[in-house]
């Protein structure tokens, strides 16, 4: 079992916890902490930044049907299932920045998952790859929880323009319909996005997220933090249809994706 690894580059410091789902438990810029401060291991969701695989956001009452078979997957957010199942898993240790872990039996296909990082003095570059021994959906993100304050600086303003947000029934869940983006705060999928969204800190820094999943979901109603998260697909996307419908991974062809936090100082 390893505590913790930890990268530098420049006045930058990485800490990840093998033990707790690989999640990021600190990221620090010149002093500065990004991250709001993890949970541990019996708060696997809470702070940090924690990998989603291999669905990320709900699936509607742990069900779905995949190849004419109805599967289900243990509840664990009310009547719903909530962001995979390698959260709260001990990660093998590859190298001081490559983890894997394999599926349990929490999910009905077998495969294991790879996580990858590179950091460097302006940037932290991370993937995720989900290999399948037999064919079956998936949907891979990453849920960082971003402080609203550096310091005792201002809170920190989200720059963006997505384009739609996945419209949420009474339940909370995307129905696969698009509809216009309303006024925050939010707890929503979005897509269509003009460019990375820009988390910006005055007078301290800002932060890129970009990412080459289609879909981001925003989470800023709590007053402390804010989630900016990459995804794949919607939540739900194992039960959707259309181009919203989570992507069949097959033997031997990995499906990667790839989210990179690049950051530079503010004056003003």
């Amino acid at each position: 079992m390893t505590a913790e690894l930890r990268s530098t580059a420049g006045d930058v410091e990485l800490v990840v916890l093998p033990d707790v789902g690989g999640k990021i438990a600190s990221l620090r810029v010149a002093g500065r902490e990004l991250l709001a401060a993890p949970g541990g291991p019996d708060a696997p969701r809470t702070g940090g930044s924690f990998l989603m695989v291999p669905w990320a956001g709900r699936i509607r009452r742990g069900r779905f049907t995949f190849d004419g078979v109805e599967h289900r997957v243990p509840v664990n957010l009310g009547a719903h299932a909530i962001h995979g199942t390698v959260l709260d898993r001990p990660w093998e240790v590859i190298d001081d920045s490559t983890l894997r872990c394999e599926l349990d039996d929490r999910w009905p296909f077998a495969g294991h998952v790879i996580a990858r990082w590179e950091l460097a003095p302006d940037r932290l570059r991370q993937s995720l790859e989900v290999h399948a021994a037999e064919p079956m959906p998936v949907v891979v993100g990453w849920h960082p929880w971003f402080r609203r304050r550096l310091d005792d600086g201002r809170p920190v303003e989200l720059v963006w323009r997505p384009g739609f947000v996945f419209e949420r029934d009474d339940e909370g869940i995307p129905t696969g319909r698009t509809v216009a983006v309303p006024a925050g705060p939010w707890d929503d999928c979005f897509g269509g996005l003009a460019g990375p969204p820009l988390l910006r800190w005055p007078g301290a820094l800002e932060l890129e997220v970009g990412s080459d999943c289609p879909c981001v979901v925003v989470f800023d109603e709590p007053a402390d933090t804010i989630c900016v998260e990459p995804q794949s697909a919607p939540p739900d996307a194992v039960n959707l249809v259309g181009p919203a419908r989570a992507p069949v991974v097959e033997p031997g062809e990995p499906f990667v994706r790839t989210t990179t936090w690049t950051w530079r100082p503010l004056t003003d």
